[in-house]
Formats: structure tokens, sequence, C-alpha cells
């Protein structure tokens, strides 16, 4: 699923139990590849976890049709598998973990806001000061 639109960037978080933690990480190190295979397929792309303290789990992905996604991974016995052996790692969750996550409101986005003043280089585009030409170099002929 790929498009010309920009991607829509999704945030959320989870709580997972502390007693849990080391489990739940043992099964993300690495999770299975039918899982890895079927999230692809869902269309969910450039997807990360990160854990903080007290088991703050903050997930991110990028899809083009966040709607369409969901509903590929909410109508998969696969997913649906995963997600119930998932369920009991989570604190206060009512329902599946892929479905019942607190998304985040994203307040600030370099890429948008640099378009939006009118930036024309995206910053990977840029030149890091450190790989701008010496004197030496950019008097060379």
């Amino acid at each position: 699923m790929t498009s010309e639109k920009a991607p829509e960037r999704v945030c959320f978080e989870l709580r997972v139990k502390p007693e849990l933690l080391d489990e739940y990480i043992r099964r993300h190190t690495p999770v299975r590849p039918d899982m890895l295979a079927e999230i692809a397929a869902a269309g969910r792309r450039n997807y990360s976890l990160f854990l903080g303290e007290g088991g703050r789990l903050v997930g991110y992905y990028e899809t083009d049709d966040d709607v369409a996604a969901q509903a590929y991974l909410a109508a998969s016995p696969l997913a649906a598998r995963w997600e119930a052996e998932m369920a009991p790692f989570f604190v206060g969750l009512d329902g599946r973990p892929d479905q019942a996550a607190t998304p985040l409101t994203p307040i600030f986005q370099l890429e948008d806001q640099l378009a939006a003043a009118g930036d024309p280089l995206a910053p990977r585009e840029r030149r890091r000061d450190d790989d701008a030409p010496t004197s030496t170099e950019s008097d060379a002929p």
C-alpha cells in the first residue's frame, strides 16, 4: 500500500505489567516471522515500540490508511491469536491491545513545519556543518 500523499503517522501508548516486562520483551525479541508478515501485509511500516519506566510502552508506525490497516488486522485470525497472547501483559486494557491502545496526539513534526515555513530542503538533504567544504576545498578550481 503506497501512495503519493504523506503517510499517516500513528503513535499510541500502553502499559505493560511490571512483573511481566521480561517476558514481554522476550516475546518481541524477535516477533514471530508470521506476525511480522501480517503487520506488513496490513500496510503498517516503520513500526517501532519503545519501553519506558514502569512499563510505559509507546508505539509508532506509518501507514497509508490506518482504518484499512486496523480492519485488516481485526479480521486476521493470526493477529487475533497474537493479540490474545499479548493481552494479559497490559494494565487496564479493555479489548485487544491493537484496538484498545491509547492514541497519542501529534503536536510537532519537523518536515511538516519546515514545509509550512517554505523551506525547500528536507532535513536529510541538508548538509551538516562538518560536511561543508573547508575554505581550501571551496577555493579549489
